[in-house]
Formats: structure tokens, sequence, C-alpha cells
């Protein structure tokens, strides 16, 4: 399907990747009339001009049905969510979404919207498969038997199921994207919410500015993941959309490395070397996961390919302004 000329509207725009999928579909000549996110507007990462920004709760049908109001694609990104720290302390929270991803499918259904893409994450896959560092790259069939991460990644795969049930019985045509680690510059990067190369970034560059060259790694640093930047995140998603995969597919990319190794890459685009110490007891989540590429460069020949240096470089640039734009303030 030809997306150029539709209607849409980004649930959860004004988070990370869905203020930035926002202006990426306006580039490639999707009408996106509404953005809509939970968040007071202040509090959105990006605001976009010319599109109608509402702050309403996705939760509640009457809501739902305000987004879909004349529109042919939906993207659902709108999620209570954020980095290990969050989601292992959240349990109810993420399990919530549940009620967002509900009421945008029904809603969906009676409007007649045309497609719904639905960003799933690699945190539906079965555990006992990410046990080790040295870990095989995850593929799609390997969410069965289903032991997803608790509380977040069981939403994630139970809302993957509802949507494949309602293109079976209501002909919603529904994509779904399983996301692996997203990152980039526009994004969470403290708080408590933020993901590994955010908080990394900040905690290089707070260590720099401060002088005391030290840094806390959460874990033994030798749990395995890699990390997408936002733009291939962005693209991806859009080429899914557009597609004929009516089945979950990874979007990630397989440049695996150790949390140790990235840490490396940071401190390499600071140009010092900081004092590691190891926190055992905080929240680290599965020893290794790596997104298996196949199936998207068999349907789509492509697959994310931005390199991990390039992206945290910019990701580090992003978060150092806005960490010197913060002591500036006093805040």
């Amino acid at each position: 399907m030809k997306l150029e000329g539709s209607t849409a509207v980004v649930c959860g725009a004004g988070g990370f990747i869905g203020g930035h999928l926002v202006k990426s579909l306006l580039a490639s000549g999707i009408k996106v009339l509404r953005a809509v996110d939970v968040k007071p507007l202040d509090e959105w990462y990006q605001v976009t001009e010319g599109v109608e920004n509402l702050s309403i709760d996705l939760k509640e049908i009457e809501s739902c049905r305000v987004a879909v109001k004349g529109v042919d694609l939906v993207y659902q990104l709108a999620a209570d969510m954020g980095g290990m720290g969050f989601i292992e302390n959240n349990k109810a929270l993420c399990m919530l979404s549940v009620l967002t991803n509900t009421h945008m499918l029904m809603a969906a259904k009676d409007a007649g919207v045309k497609r719904f893409f639905y960003s799933s994450s690699a945190c539906v896959y079965n555990g006992e498969k990410q046990t080790s560092p040295d870990v095989i790259p995850l593929k799609e069939s390997d969410a069965y038997p289903a032991l997803p991460e608790d509380g977040y990644g069981w939403e994630k795969l139970f809302s993957e199921r509802m949507c494949r049930h309602f293109e079976e019985d209501f002909g919603l045509v529904c994509r779904v994207a399983r996301y692996h680690n997203v990152y980039g510059p526009h994004g969470t990067w403290d708080g408590g919410r933020e993901k590994a190369p955010a908080a990394i970034c900040r905690k290089v560059i707070e260590a720099k500015l401060s002088g005391k060259h030290e840094i806390t790694i959460w874990g033994n640093g030798e749990q395995t993941r890699s990390f997408m930047y936002i733009d291939d995140c962005t693209l991806g998603s859009q080429m899914i959309m557009s597609s004929d995969i009516d089945e979950p597919i990874n979007l990630g990319s397989n440049e695996l490395v150790t949390i140790n190794q990235l840490v490396d890459i940071a401190e390499d685009i600071a140009g010092i070397k900081l004092n590691r110490r190891y926190d055992l007891s905080a929240p680290k989540g599965v020893n290794g996961r790596n997104s298996d590429n196949t199936l998207i460069v068999d349907r789509l020949s492509w697959q994310p390919s931005i390199r991990l240096r390039d992206g945290l470089e910019r990701t580090y640039r992003w978060i150092e302004a806005e960490i010197k734009a913060r002591d500036a303030r006093g805040n």
C-alpha cells in the first residue's frame, strides 16, 4: 500500500519515538491530522506545527474515538513505559497500557481505519532464550512458548495477539513491529525512565563536567544488547506499515555490544576515561538480547544500518547541550 497522501494520527506523539515519527511521516507525504499524548503539551519532547496536538488520555475509549476521527492510518505508540529501571518497578502501570491498545483497536475498527500500526517490543521474547550474554539473535518465532518480560512484555505480547485477531475477525489491517532499544536525541535522559544509551551518555557528561571521573554501571556490564537509532526506527516503521507483512516483525539493529562497550564508546566521544563501579543490585534486564534481521531483510530488502558509534555521538551531543542549558538555568 502506498501511504503518500493518506491521513494519520500518531498516538504517543509527545514521547521520544512518537515525536520523531510525526516529523518523519510529514516529510514522506503523509498528512498527520493529529498528534495525541496524555502528557500536557508543555511536557512533550517535540511539538510539530500544523498538526492538531491533543493532550487526552487514550485509556478512555471516547478519547480514542476523537483520535481516529477522519484518519486512514493509526500509529499506536502510546504506552506507559521507560528503561529497565522503570519497567521492572512499575509492572502494573505497564500492564494498564492494554486499555489504550484495546480501546484504540475498537475505535479504529468502528471508524473504518485502513491500517493500524502497533509498536511492540523485544521484551515479548522468551526469557529462557536470553540468559547468556552470548545470545543467539532472536527470531520472530522465539516469542513462543511465551515467557516474556514480566508486566511490560506480557502486555505487549497480549496486544500483539489482539491486533492479530482484530485483523482476522474484523478485517482491520494491522502491522506490528517489535522495537529493539531505540535511542537518539529529543528523548528521556534522566528521571528514571531513560534507557541505557541516554543514561550512559548523561553519566559520562556529568562526570566530565564535574571532574569526578567515576561512573556507576547497572549489573556487571557484560550484559549484551543491540541499539537502534531513531532515524532507522521511523523509516522502518513506515516501511512495515506499507508492507504486506501481517505478522510481528523485528525492527532493530543487529550490532551487538556489551554495556561495558557502550560505555567505552561514550568515553571515546567525551575524550575521557572513567573509574567504573558496578551496582549488582540494580535492575539489569536479561543477560543478552539481539535482533535476528533475517525476516526484515527477506521481506523488505532493508534493515537498520546506522552505526552505534555515529548515532551515539549525535545523542551525546544533544544531551550535552541539554545538561549545559539546565545547569545555566540553575536547575
